[in-house]
């Protein structure tokens, strides 16, 4: 496959760059702050960003890109190119070698990468994904094993019981059916699977049958419905989901932007929702569990942690996800951008940073995000 790079934005190498392979949604945030950040240096370095597909919005950010190989196509797959190709690590790491970037920041293919740590070691390249092994990656990425690590760690963690199939579940709501519960699949990201059943209210407190149809973010379901849709998938019969059943935390859910090396905080900053505001800030009770959460899984770059109170207003942890959140770039209203701060250190810019240090830098905000527009050239596909 013919993978096209961009070098129009420059012409000569530079000493050093920075690479940002493809995110899940954060990428285009940390590229507008690495292009800060290259202003305010007095040490030049470059920008790498790659992706699979053709994302001018977020390219033009970036002084050099490349798009990524595309995954191999399947039977089921007839929109994906039959071509052979390179694994995407593997091309990665060819074009960070020739253009001297020195840190690698994966994004949302943070195990296929970490499967070849010690080439890009050997490299020379600072590989980020989130933390330094493949089984830490596999813990985190899997809801279950997540939870049973914290255990093992005295971690306050949100408790959780797997089900593969409708008697594990009719089984267990028999058992925990008392108290308000919750479901979603073990694997997944943007709250795909999650869904807040009526367990344990009163009948007049149950939600209505029509409700999920109508409100459909609010993401409640009547307990009888949800058996019922998933006894009777064909999807679920087809591809079985592992799912986990868990109470439902009533207290304030934070997300934690986390700057860490080898399973050390760095800096952090936290932040939660009332309505539509975000307030950003450091929240010493929610650090509590964080800061052993990521010693207990050796995280290693920028990742975020989500934790929720319980109706004693304990937090306890949701999950980590082993790369920068969507949100990411709302530090940067804090006084500490986390994007700049990780990198400058990593290009040996500056001195390690201290999570002492770096919290006296943060001034609590609120802020409001919204929606813009870029337009988008039509580029025709090679």
């Amino acid at each position: 496959m013919d993978t096209p790079s961009n070098d129009s934005h420059h012409s000569t190498l530079i000493a050093a760059c920075v690479w940002l392979a493809e995110g899940q949604s954060s990428q285009r945030d940390m590229l507008v702050s690495l292009q800060s950040l290259k202003i305010q240096s007095q040490q030049p370095f470059g920008i790498i960003a790659s992706h699979r597909h053709d994302r001018p919005e977020i390219f033009e950010f970036a002084d050099v890109v490349f798009r990524e190989p595309l995954e191999p196509a399947t039977k089921k797959d007839e929109q994906a190119v039959i071509e052979p190709t390179v694994p995407r690590w593997q091309f990665v790491l060819e074009q960070a070698q020739k253009r001297q970037a020195k840190v690698l920041l994966t994004g949302r293919n943070g195990i296929d990468y970490e499967m070849h740590r010690k080439k890009f070691e050997a490299a020379g390249i600072r590989l980020l994904t989130g933390a330094t092994s493949v089984a830490a990656l596999q813990s985190i990425e899997d809801k279950f094993s997540f939870m049973k690590h914290c255990h093992a760690h005295d971690i306050p963690v949100a408790e959780a019981w797997r089900f593969d199939n409708i008697e594990d579940l009719e089984s267990l709501l028999d058992k925990h059916g008392h108290q308000p519960l919750c479901v979603k699949p073990i694997t997944g990201i943007f709250a795909q699977g999650f869904w807040r059943l009526d367990t344990g209210k009163a009948a007049q407190d149950q939600y209505d049958d029509f409700e999920h149809l109508y409100f459909t973010t609010a993401k409640k379901i009547h307990y009888k419905q949800f058996i019922n849709a998933y006894k009777n998938s064909q999807m679920v019969q087809n591809r079985p989901i592992p799912m986990l059943l868990m109470p439902y935390l009533s207290g304030q859910e934070y997300s934690i932007d986390v700057l860490c090396e080898y399973g050390e905080v760095l800096a952090a900053v936290t932040r939660h929702k009332t309505g539509k505001i975000q307030h950003i800030g450091y929240e010493q009770p929610v650090m509590d569990v964080v800061i052993p959460l990521i010693k207990a899984f050796g995280c290693d770059g920028i990742v975020s942690v989500q934790t929720k109170a319980d109706d004693e207003g304990q937090h306890r942890v949701l999950e980590i996800n082993s790369r920068p959140s969507g949100g990411i770039g709302y530090t940067a209203h804090s006084g500490l951008d986390l994007t700049q701060v990780g990198f400058a250190y990593w290009l040996g810019f500056t001195d390690k940073p201290t999570l002492k240090d770096s919290t006296h830098k943060i001034s609590p905000c609120q802020i409001r995000a919204i929606t813009t527009s870029v337009r988008v050239e039509e580029t025709i596909a090679h």
